[in-house]
């Protein structure tokens, strides 16, 4: 592991002087959860990618524990299970998210690496996290992967969006999510595209996942991305 700031980090690197590609891992994975898509995702150039180990230590199970960007509170989800819903983030500013906003800023800056070269993409929490860093990097990252992700801070990342225009994103999310609801995956698609950026949710029919061939897909927008100049 490479540490980068405060971060510790999985990399995989082909060049140093290609395009990077970050993923930020889900609450209560680790670095190595989302590692080897490294191997797995194609992309049409020779790519790095940076695999960021969450700040938090958080319980997962008896005897268990994960990382995290930031605590969720895990009652607030159940309370809204047990009324038959999905939790809705989209007017909430989670408490450690600054923290995490900044550690991740520092790691990107201890790469040294020009923000148009650096595909931002996370899954769940990681997801958040990586688009708050696209919407609000000081200059326009080349890409954005959108993996089970849901709408949160919305106050904030609605005027942010403006300054994105005419760029793509990838999104993806199972139709039967359980975890985060599609609907609200739903209205940050729309936040996005109503301020000028060009994608699509792509769903499918599964729960909080990446199968194969949303991995295929997403190589397919990493080959159409790295083909702009």
């Amino acid at each position: 592991m490479r540490r980068l700031g405060s971060i510790q980090c999985i990399e995989k690197v082909s060049d140093y002087d290609a395009p990077w590609i970050i993923l930020f891992h889900g609450y209560g994975a680790d670095a190595s959860d989302l590692s080897p898509l490294g191997d797995i995702i194609s992309t049409p150039i020779a790519t790095n990618w940076l695999f960021p180990q969450g700040i938090l230590e958080v319980p997962i199970g008896p005897g268990w524990s994960g990382r995290a960007w930031w605590n969720i509170r895990m009652s607030d989800l159940q309370a809204a299970a047990d009324r038959g819903e999905n939790f809705d983030f989209s007017d909430i500013k989670p408490d450690g998210f600054e923290t995490a906003k900044k550690k991740a800023l520092e790691m990107i800056q201890g790469l040294k690496v020009p923000w148009n070269q650096i595909v931002l993409g996370g899954f769940s929490q990681g997801a958040m996290l990586a688009t708050e860093l696209y919407l609000s990097a000081p200059e326009t990252p080349k890409g954005l992967m959108i993996l089970s992700g849901t709408l949160i801070n919305q106050s904030e990342w609605k005027p942010k969006v403006a300054n994105r225009q005419g760029q793509s994103f990838f999104m993806s999310h199972g139709s039967q999510d359980a975890v985060l609801g599609i609907k609200h995956a739903q209205k940050l698609e729309t936040l996005l595209c109503q301020g000028g950026m060009k994608g699509k949710l792509m769903s499918f029919g599964g729960g909080h996942e990446i199968p194969p061939h949303i991995l295929k897909a997403a190589g397919t927008y990493l080959h159409d991305t790295f083909k702009q100049p």
